[in-house]
């Protein structure tokens, strides 16, 4: 770890924190919630020793990056302006991506809106969905799962923030991190996030360093600046109209564990396995699905992700 570099790199009006390691073809790594960089420690260690530079910021919002406060300067174009911002500044053509959670969603709209900049994409547990032009996607959650479902108690600024502000940040991330509850997540108010259930022992891949590492972060920066992209949803959904119906045309590696919970929404196998995902990310080339394994699987399963990410990439050297 102690090999990892750390910078400050300005780009579309904000400062950037972004963690590097290695030499030759570019790998950007992109995080969800509630994560940082150090979500892919492992993955850039290990790809930077095959031979690759190794790239992941903490995105807007989060640990060291500027997190402005208007949850509006967190739509996808300006996510993606940060990122075309950050990889102009190191002097990078195209790269490699690697997203997870919400970093997986950024990566997808990346490969929508500016395929000119990505060599290939290797995305993890949430799938690519066309948009809908005639609900959002809150909406439609709203529709399935209720005002419970987490997505929809996370829309009103400052209500889970509250919520959380409850609770030792610690067991947050503890809390986060270490379930592997396939079903919809909901959280009635009356009850909270406080209500879900503690993992009164760390699996073998999650260390109290870990847990502190994060805990130290958000415990500066709040947990305001991730809670923003889901804030954006109905923006983003109203922004991209133009875009409907728009493939993905990059090549594409999807993974995915069978006790993460995106897996288990009503019809999510049956898109991925039956052409529901090709149709609209035609060149997908591979797909892994791992069993026994939750939602963090980056972190859960660091080795085998890895490997699934370098044995597609050097395809494309």
């Amino acid at each position: 770890m102690e090999k990892i570099e750390h910078t400050t790199v300005a780009t579309n009006g904000i400062n950037m924190h972004i963690a590097s390691i290695g030499t030759g073809p570019e790998i950007l790594f992109l995080h969800g919630f509630p994560e940082l960089w150090y979500s892919w420690r492992h993955q850039l260690l290990s790809l930077s020793s095959l031979g690759y530079r190794c790239i992941a910021p903490d995105l807007r919002g989060y640990g060291d990056t500027d997190a402005p406060k208007d949850h509006r300067e967190y739509t996808v174009f300006h996510i993606l302006g940060d990122l075309v911002g950050l990889i102009d500044s190191l002097g990078i053509d195209k790269v490699f991506l690697v997203g997870h959670d919400w970093g997986a969603v950024v990566a997808w709209y990346f490969c929508l809106l500016r395929p000119d900049r990505i060599k290939a994409l290797v995305n993890m547990s949430v799938v690519f969905q066309p948009r809908n032009p005639d609900k959002s996607f809150v909406q439609i959650s709203r529709d399935l799962f209720g005002d419970d479902y987490y997505i929809c108690r996370f829309q009103e600024p400052g209500e889970v923030e509250e919520d959380f502000a409850q609770m030792d940040t610690a067991r947050i991330i503890r809390k986060f991190l270490t379930s592997r509850n396939p079903k919809p997540p909901r959280i009635p108010k009356e009850v909270g996030f406080r209500g879900l259930p503690d993992n009164p022992n760390l699996p073998s891949w999650l260390s109290e360093k870990d847990i502190n590492h994060y805990a130290g972060k958000f415990n500066k920066t709040g947990f305001t600046g991730g809670l923003n992209y889901y804030r954006c949803l109905d923006l983003n959904w109203e922004l991209t109209a133009a875009w409907t119906g728009l493939q993905i045309k990059v090549p594409v590696k999807f993974i995915v564990g069978d006790l993460d919970i995106t897996y288990n929404m009503p019809g999510a196998q049956d898109y991925i396995s039956e052409g529901g995902l090709k149709k609209y990310v035609p060149f997908l080339q591979e797909v892994a699905i791992m069993e026994g394994v939750a939602h963090f699987l980056n972190q859960e399963k660091p080795e085998e992700v890895s490997s699934h990410i370098y044995d597609f990439i050097k395809k494309f050297n």
